[in-house]
């Protein structure tokens, strides 16, 4: 294998060998550790993404990395056609940990998803008793659950959708934070989930009003309708709390995680439920052939046990107020709004002089932050949940001066 040498080298191989499914920010890494990376040249960046919050323990965590290395070197895949000696100690581990009776394991957000689409519609037929292939699902407006047909189905992105038609059917869109608009989808009877996420994070951290989450609940509740949260992004520790939807004390029916379950190290992703929905489902009717292997479940009891053990929720909590402090403390005729919760946070960017989110996103690069924009007007901001409070006002630091570069 070629060694590349420079970050520039990196870049042509990808631009040259590779789809041209993504517009990276042009760095390229080779290290991590904690909170910081370093590009190919060895400058020293924070990280301010978290690989869109899949790292919440930190780059290269000691313990996470140790397990993966200590059971790769032991068994690590037998696919489901047989038991193995560590499936059911992490499902015993993350289905206690999270307050549900049952488990089935995947290994990518989407790929979560999707499980639950399936859940959701064989749990309508075969439990509330909606006639064959008319079950619907409501999202939201401005939701994303990923990349396959059937997700980007439920897409209002039109660079989600475009040229990727025929959609699949049976989804029911609404505005998100419109509890009036749920109230008449849900007089539907052939409903039978709402598909939410607690905080929209690609649509650029739109945090919805207090109460919203919990009296959806009660509404799905009311219509025998499942609560479907997808927490991929959201959840493990990054809001502030466990999952964002223990803010409102929401237990979801259908529970998606991904990203943080493996601290980054692997894809791992995970649907919670308990008997009445999950038993719905039954052998050869789903499943993956790396989901649930050894080497996830031991890397993921490693990561949940890293975000128990360091307090990292309540860390979160407390650095996401400082941080939302200071950040809206600069004042700078491009920021227009902040918002966030925990370390979810973004920043509202008002464009000058021709200048807008992607050249803020440049120009922090160049002062050693990595951040990226959504949505063209909108630059995320979630570090690495081990981050300490010096650290966040050396970060806000550095973009307070990239913002006043601009005037």
């Amino acid at each position: 294998m070629n060694e590349i040498k420079t970050s520039q080298m990196a870049m042509d191989l990808e631009d040259r060998y590779g789809a041209h499914n993504y517009h990276p920010l042009p760095v390229v890494l080779a290290k991590g550790q904690g909170i910081f990376m370093w590009d190919v040249e060895g400058k020293k960046y924070f990280d301010f993404l978290s690989a869109y919050s899949a790292v919440n323990q930190g780059h290269c965590h000691p313990k996470i990395i140790q397990a993966m290395i200590d059971q790769a070197n032991t068994l690590e895949l037998t696919s489901r056609a047989f038991y193995n000696n560590v499936l059911g100690v992490y499902e015993k581990f993350v289905t206690e940990y999270f307050g549900y009776q049952r488990v089935l394991p995947m290994n990518t957000g989407a790929e979560g998803d999707e499980t639950a689409l399936k859940l959701t519609r064989k749990w309508a037929y075969k439990i509330k008793g909606v006639p064959e292939n008319q079950a619907k699902i409501i999202c939201c407006e401005n939701n994303f659950h990923g990349r396959t047909i059937s997700v980007v189905s439920m897409s209002t992105d039109p660079q989600a959708r475009n040229d990727f038609g025929p959609f699949t059917p049976g989804f029911v869109t609404i505005p998100y934070n419109d509890l009036k608009a749920l109230e008449k989808a849900l007089e539907d009877h052939t409903v039978a989930g709402f598909l939410v996420e607690p905080i929209q994070g690609e649509a650029g951290v739109f945090v919805p009003d207090e109460g919203y989450l919990k009296k959806a609940y009660e509404m799905c509740k009311a219509k025998n309708v499942l609560f479907i949260a997808d927490e991929v992004q959201t959840g493990i520790a990054r809001t502030g709390k466990l999952l964002a939807c223990d803010w409102e004390s929401v237990r979801p029916d259908v529970l998606i995680l991904g990203k943080a379950l493996s601290g980054g190290i692997y894809p791992i992703s995970a649907v919670l439920a308990d008997d009445a929905i999950m038993l719905v489902i039954k052998p050869g009717e789903h499943g993956s052939t790396f989901g649930g292997n050894p080497v996830a479940s031991r890397v993921a009891i490693a990561a949940l046990e890293v975000i128990r053990d360091e307090k990292l929720a309540e860390n979160a909590y407390k650095m996401g107020v400082i941080f939302r402090g200071e950040l809206e403390k600069i004042n700078s005729p491009m920021v227009e709004l902040v918002r966030g919760k925990g370390l979810l946070n973004a920043a509202v960017i008002r464009p000058m002089k021709e200048k807008t989110a992607w050249d803020v996103c440049l120009k922090m690069r160049d002062n050693g932050l990595l951040a990226k924009p959504t949505h063209d007007h909108i630059i995320r901001f979630a570090p690495p949940l081990v981050i300490n409070e010096a650290q966040v006002r050396e970060a806000v630091e550095i973009i307070r001066v990239s913002l006043k570069s601009f005037e």
